[in-house]
């Protein structure tokens, strides 16, 4: 797999993973993605009747939620590139009944919206997947309106020493062989960690989103750093 591009092997793994990968966070996480999420968003405070993106949005969680808080006067977007991981997200929401929100196929290195189109743009575990994070971050901030916020959640690493060794072992050996056992996925679990690992600390991320051209970038960390929130202001 070494010789495809990351975009490819992200797809791949995404694409084959799908079925599995809500109940696979869960555990991953134990739990905690959930409640981390649920904290960002009373941080967020969105305001109903507004316009939303939700990118890298994969089985459409936090899109469903962003929804909730727009309410049925509000337009919320999420979009991911790979289809299978849509068709669950479609699926949830079919079950919710939420008019005000649909899903679409995109690229997050290269949005197909105007500048300043929306109030909200968000990412959630899905930075450290794509090819190029600055670009990301890039196209974040230009289809963001002015005074808009654009939020990431995204695993970090760890500052404690005990814990961060801890938390490297569990994500090098452990995730992998539970993505072995519970989802036949061992090489895609592997891969997964390895994105996560490689992923810019909190402190770096910062500096990458004032670089992309955000005002004022806040930081919250989860459960000893295993998971940080970057929310920056255009």
């Amino acid at each position: 797999m070494s010789e495809q591009s990351k975009e490819e092997r992200v797809h791949h793994v995404f694409e084959k993973v799908y079925s599995k990968y809500d109940s696979m966070n869960s555990i991953i996480s134990f739990q905690r993605h959930k409640a981390w999420r649920k904290d960002v968003m009373k941080r967020m405070n969105v305001e109903a009747g507004s316009k939303a993106l939700d990118i890298c949005c994969g089985t459409g969680d936090w899109s469903l939620a962003i929804a909730q808080e727009t309410g049925p006067t509000g337009e919320v977007l999420g979009l991911d590139f790979s289809k299978n991981m849509l068709s669950v997200a479609e699926e949830k929401k079919q079950q919710a009944q939420i008019s005000q929100l649909r899903f679409m196929q995109g690229n997050a290195m290269d949005l197909p919206f105007e500048d300043n189109s929306f109030e909200y743009v968000t990412i959630g575990f899905g930075l450290r997947n794509v090819e190029n994070y600055m670009t990301v971050l890039q196209e974040m901030y230009r289809v963001l309106k002015p005074g808009g916020m654009a939020v990431c959640l995204e695993t970090s690493q760890p500052s404690i020493p005990i814990y961060r060794q801890l938390y490297y072992f569990y994500f090098s050996y452990m995730m992998p062989l539970i993505g072995k056992l519970f989802a036949k996925s061992y090489k895609e679990y592997a891969w997964l960690q390895e994105s996560a690992k490689e992923f810019p600390g909190k402190k770096k991320l910062k500096q990458m989103f004032l670089a992309a051209g955000f005002s004022e970038v806040q930081v919250k960390s989860y459960t000893g750093g295993v998971a940080a929130m970057h929310m920056a202001f255009k």
